[in-house]
């Protein structure tokens, strides 16, 4: 158990399912993302950081292992059965190679991306998820759009209506992913502190 998790009003069942000890540091390979009550640091790096499940049915994928703890947190009511979980944090910047790896390690899986509720979180959403499924895209952004290609085809999202739903929708793409976004804060850990501070 770790206190400051606990602070946070994380679970000892959450807690144990992370392997918590007393210091707050999540390896990517060779990289650390360490989180304590004065800093948080993520690394940017082609490495993951793994936990749960390898053979679980359901990914959920966001930038921080701290954000995966706050996610589950925050919705445990709608996962039952944390065994069938696997979590993956990709860090600061997303790199195709961390896609190939996803999609070649974890084959039909259901996928839960969570990243922030803005628009490089939503960017993040859609580039991760064409990435698992292995669709060429092109986004360039410009006035307040959002400007994506798939070949030869072109659709344009104002920056306050995008999303990965939108994208799925646009271009037809199916089995679909989920996001999950917290509804008053940017990030699931935001809302983890915000509700410990009230």
């Amino acid at each position: 158990m770790n206190h400051l998790l606990t602070r946070l009003g994380v679970p000892a069942e959450i807690q144990a399912l992370f392997n918590m000890t007393e210091v707050l540091i999540f390896n990517y390979g060779g990289q650390q993302e360490h989180y304590c009550e004065d800093f948080h640091t993520v690394p940017s790096t082609q490495n993951l950081w793994l936990a749960g499940t390898p053979q679980a049915s359901h990914v959920i994928i966001s930038y921080s292992a701290m954000e995966a703890i706050a996610f589950i947190t925050t919705n445990r009511h709608r996962y039952p059965r944390l065994n069938q979980l696997a979590f993956i944090a990709i860090g600061n910047r997303f790199f195709q190679a961390q896609a190939d790896w996803i999609r070649d390690n974890f084959p039909a899986r259901k996928f839960t991306l969570v990243f922030g509720n803005d628009l490089i979180g939503h960017l993040t959403d859609i580039k991760l998820a064409a990435g698992i499924k292995h669709i060429d895209i092109r986004i360039f952004h410009a006035a307040s759009q959002v400007m994506i290609y798939r070949g030869n085809q072109l659709h344009l999202f104002h920056d306050e209506q995008l999303s990965l739903h939108l994208f799925q929708e646009a271009f037809g793409i199916r089995p679909r992913f989920r996001t999950g976004k917290p509804v008053n804060s940017l990030t699931f850990l935001d809302q983890l502190k915000h509700d410990t501070e009230r």
